[in-house]
């Protein structure tokens, strides 16, 4: 059997080369129809505009669902090992499912609503995204720690843990530096004074949200060791 194969790796595995490509097809077809200059943009800024904000949210959206459902086998992954070990507390596990559903949301917020449209919309749902996916994997790191050695290696745990140390150091500056930005347009002035800024809060954007792809990525090994059924009840 094929490593993809075995029990449900393949969700990570979509989730992170989809959503990678969802990134990456629309900063290069932003950059080939020369909306937005080649040296880091927001990824906002390379969704601004069709076709591109189009595929852009139409990839958004599967990646979102797959995201959902990822994240919902991993809660169910915890919760049956918490049914031999009890090394989680059910409160943390779930609260860990809600917030990773409400960044899926953020997420779908951000490809809908585009950030030349509605601006005010579009910022909501970007720190609903952020915040809620920072704080979905530092839990999801304090839960791998509880479980061990159950869950995941020391290695994974430590992998886990620098990814969410990364994703909060990255944040900081992605939101403290938007502050300061003060030009509106998707070409970016180099000479005006809040350039640095713009050019370091879109680094760290982007930094924080391939730490997200990064983090699912130490989801394949546990995902081979489970899959989920649907049992269905009939009532007379």
């Amino acid at each position: 059997m094929f490593w993809f194969k075995q029990g449900l790796c393949f969700l990570p595995v979509f989730l992170v080369i989809w959503s990678s490509s969802t990134f990456i097809v629309s900063y290069l077809i932003a950059i080939f129809r020369h909306d937005v200059d080649v040296i880091f943009p927001y990824i906002s800024d390379t969704s601004a505009n069709p076709p591109e904000s189009c595929i852009f949210g139409l990839m958004t959206f599967i990646s979102a669902c797959a995201g959902i459902a990822t994240i919902y086998s991993r809660y169910k992954y915890v919760e049956k090992l918490n049914e031999e070990t009890s090394v989680v507390r059910p409160s943390l596990n779930k609260a860990a499912l809600v917030l990773g559903v409400l960044s899926c949301l953020g997420m779908c917020v951000v490809a809908t609503f585009q950030e030349t449209a509605v601006t005010v919309v579009h910022d909501m749902g970007a720190m609903l995204f952020f915040v809620s996916g920072i704080i979905y994997i530092i839990l999801q790191s304090v839960i791998s720690f509880s479980a061990y050695p159950y869950g995941a290696s020391r290695s994974v745990c430590g992998v886990r843990a620098g990814i969410a140390i990364i994703s909060v150091l990255a944040f900081i500056p992605t939101v403290v530096c938007a502050v300061f930005v003060k030009q509106t347009e998707l070409h970016r002035n180099r000479d005006n004074e809040d350039y640095p800024m713009y050019v370091t809060s879109a680094v760290c954007e982007w930094v924080v949200a391939f730490s997200f792809v990064c983090f699912f990525l130490t989801y394949i090994d546990d995902f081979k060791l489970f899959t989920l059924q649907v049992k269905t009840e009939y009532e007379e």
